[in-house]
Formats: C-alpha cells, structure tokens, sequence
C-alpha cells in the first residue's frame, strides 16, 4: 500500500475516533446541564404529570445511555431529531426537525464563510509573501504592525468599530445583515459586507504572519542560499523555492482560519443579527432547545474536524518528508 494512502488512512481512522469522543462529549454536557428540561419548556404552571407525560413523548425518561445511542444512530442517518420549540401545555406540537431549522441557517454561514475566505486568503497569502520579500522594510514593519493591532482586539470590539464607522458615521453599509434567501447576489454581499470584513481583518493577521513566518525560516537553507549564489532573484527565489516548501504549515493555518470562519463565527452573527448557525444556536440556548443545540455544535465539531484531516492530507501531500519523521 502506498505510504501516502496508507498515512491518509491513518488520519482518517483517528478523526473518526476523535468525533465520536467529540459526541460523547456533546450529549452528556448537555444532560448534565442542571434543572428538568420539561419543566423549563413547559413553564412553571405545569402540572407534574404533564412534565412526566412530556419526557415519556421525548425520551427524556429512558437512560443515558440509551438516548445517546438512539441520537447518534439518527445523525449518522441525517436525522438531528425534533426540536422543543413549539411543544405547548395543550398538546399541541409544532415543533420542526432540527434539520430544517440548521439547513437555512447553515446555508447562510457557508455563504458568509466563502464570501469572508475569497477576500482573507489570497490578501493574507500577498502580504506574507511581500513582507518577506521586503523584510525589515518599512513596509514590513507598517504591515506587522497593523495586523498585530487588529488581531489584538476582539471581534466584537472590531465589529462595533466599523459598525461605527461605516454604518453610522458614514452609512456605506447596513448596520445589521438581514438577508434573505430570495436577495438578489449583489444585495447579499452588500448586506454581508461589514460581518465578512470584520472576520477578514480577524483572520489575515493569522494567516499572514504564518506565511511570512514560514517563508523566512527556509531562506537560511543551503538550497536557498545556492539559488541565490546562482544569481536568481529574490521574487523567484521565494515563489518557485522557498513557497512549494512552506505550503505545509501555511494550509494548516489556513484550515484552521477556515475552520474559525464557520465555528468561531457565532459573534460576528450576533453583533450583526445574521441569520446563521451561530445565531441559531444562541437562540436555542436561551430557549433550552437541547436538539437544536446538539445538532449545531456536532455540525461544528465535524467541521472543525474535516478541515484538520483536509489540512493534514494536503501537508502530506505537498511535503512527503512528513511521512518519514525524525
């Protein structure tokens, strides 16, 4: 078997192995958490057995166990179960599927995600590969500078500043993303302009710095330093020696900022009211809805998940020297 097949296989097993702990994780946190759900979905004025005949319909009554094997069996087949939300006292049950609820919101996320990643990824990789080019300039040192501040702030921080700015001082942008899906392309990207620049200046900082970082640490090999002796010039030198050979930490950084751009943007989307997995999210937290909460973090636990094992075949594919460590 090839070795590169065989190491991918490797990686695969133990992500698989790793989101199953992730899922243990997931459903007891959240059993744990304290008070009796059905007495918070149904109000204080329920009568004990309306609590109890409630927790029967939901299988709140059965063990552990038991209820974690029944969930993880519906995810595996794409079934998130039914969310709490519209289950009244009277026996009426409103209640969606989780899955329609986290397919909407999810289609958003993605969007402000690819939307964020087109503009941080190629400008990231422009800065890092020129402020090593120009090391030590002014130029470098204005660039590190910037992206050092804008990386020390939080995102909320960043995103009420250009809120400020761009919405209130000047009105380029609205102040809050509420989109739709029937928005024409370009209403879409208007309305998501300031969400998708306040995650850009968020994550450039990351990926420049690691780009730059891994640049400069292999201009002091001997091959480099030949290339130069050969009288090659400093732009080819980097983008056709020093580049192919960084690609491995740099994809890393970058699939953890895309990594980010889905899970960690759950601020951003509240700041901004956008309508994504992160707002779902906050939302069934403050109405105790568990399904919705599961199906949401077990979908950024894959994510997370996924973009590590992508990131890490690709570092082994462009860097065979990592199937042979020291």
């Amino acid at each position: 078997m090839h070795p590169i097949f065989l190491t991918i296989m490797k990686r695969l097993g133990l992500s698989v192995l790793t989101l199953f702990i992730v899922s243990v994780i997931i459903f007891s946190t959240v059993e744990f958490l304290p008070g009796d759900f059905g007495q918070a979905i149904l109000g204080q004025a329920a009568l004990p057995d309306t609590v109890a005949a409630f927790r029967r319909e939901l299988g709140l009554d059965l063990p552990l166990h038991v209820r974690y094997f029944d969930w993880m069996g519906g995810v595996l087949t794409g079934d998130l179960g039914t969310s709490f939300s519209g289950r009244g006292t009277q026996g009426l049950d409103n209640s969606r599927p989780v899955i329609d609820l986290i397919a909407p919101r999810l289609s958003n996320t993605l969007f402000l995600a690819s939307f964020t990643a087109l503009i941080a990824i190629p400008l990231s990789l422009f800065l890092g590969i020129t402020t090593a080019l120009y090391r030590n300039s002014i130029y470098d040192r204005t660039v590190n500078t910037i992206t050092l501040t804008t990386i020390s702030f939080p995102e909320f921080f960043v995103a009420y500043l250009l809120v400020l700015i761009f919405a209130s001082f000047y009105k380029v942008f609205p102040s809050l993303a509420n989109i739709s899906p029937d928005m024409p392309l370009g209403e879409l990207i208007y309305r998501s302009a300031l969400p998708a620049l306040t995650l850009t200046l968020v994550i450039v900082a990351h990926m420049m710095r690691m780009t730059r970082a891994a640049i400069i640490n292999l201009l002091a090999n001997p091959y480099i330093e030949m290339a130069e002796f050969k009288g090659l010039s400093r732009v080819r030198i980097i983008l056709h020696h020093a580049l192919p050979n960084a690609w491995a930490p740099i994809v890393n950084v970058i699939a953890m900022n895309l990594a980010y751009l889905v899970v960690g943007v759950v601020i951003v989307e509240v700041v901004f009211v956008y309508p994504g997995i992160g707002q779902l999210m906050i939302d069934a937290v403050t109405a105790r809805d568990i399904p919705v909460i599961q199906g949401c973090v077990m979908f950024f636990a894959v994510t997370y998940i996924l973009l590590n094992l992508f990131a890490d075949i690709i570092s082994i594919i462009t860097n065979p020297r990592l199937l042979h460590p020291r």
